[in-house]
């Protein structure tokens, strides 16, 4: 046998063993629909009667197909603290994180204008999978400057290891860069980002207003994870 016939041997029997090994992990970590509780919903369709701008989203017309994860992810921002870049009291900002996801003036979080954000710690490095959140869904708004990242350190800054998930902020307002993501409507469904098993302990998100107001709103958001290895 020939070194050329050597190596494609060879070569194949790496990809077997590694396509074996892929295949293993694959079944060892059964995938589950996650269980994410809706509010009420408020309007169907695409509520506007003004032309389409094509950065947004058009609304659903169907629900959104369940989110697949390993089984024994779990909402791990349930009652964890919360922060922002105001000076809104922590009690208040307590709502975020309360489970209470319907869009009442109680549940809701009033921020300033111009470009906000919340930042919850998750106490320890967790795999994310998927972020949902919800600003308020009562009525049909787009929400500006939305940009969803993760980190290992509070700062957010160099060294903090960040990685953005989500940026419709073209116009990088926010100051984080420009995001090439499109806007979209609230409905009852709110945001879902696939976060990909990213290992963080923080989350972030910003936001810029929206299509009826410069301030701020945010009712609840959840981190569906589980501890890191």
């Amino acid at each position: 046998m020939n070194r050329i016939s050597q190596n494609y041997w060879r070569s194949l029997g790496w990809l077997a063993v590694a396509l074996s090994g892929w295949v293993f992990q694959a079944a060892a970590q059964k995938l589950a629909p996650l269980d994410i509780k809706l509010p009420a919903p408020a309007f169907i369709g695409t509520p506007t009667d003004k032309a389409p701008d094509p950065n947004v989203e058009p609304v659903s017309k169907t629900p959104r197909a369940p989110f697949l994860a390993p089984e024994g992810v779990t909402n791990v921002a349930f009652k964890k603290k919360v922060t922002c870049s105001t000076n809104t009291p922590a009690e208040r900002l307590a709502k975020i994180t309360d489970g209470e996801i319907e869009p009442t003036e109680n549940n809701v979080v009033m921020l300033p204008r111009n470009p906000q954000w919340v930042q919850i710690d998750l106490e320890s490095p967790q795999e994310i999978y998927a972020i949902v959140f919800w600003f308020a869904c009562d009525k049909p708004r787009v929400y500006h400057g939305v940009v969803v990242q993760v980190a290992d350190g509070p700062g957010f800054g160099a060294g903090d290891n960040v990685r953005t998930l989500f940026n419709n902020d073209a116009a990088n307002k926010d100051g984080v860069g420009a995001g090439t993501d499109r806007e979209y409507f609230e409905t009852n469904e709110g945001k879902l980002i696939d976060a990909k098993g990213a290992k963080a302990r923080y989350v972030r998100l910003y936001s810029n207003g929206n299509s009826e107001a410069k301030y701020n709103e945010y009712t609840e958001v959840e981190v569906f994870g589980r501890p890191a290895k």
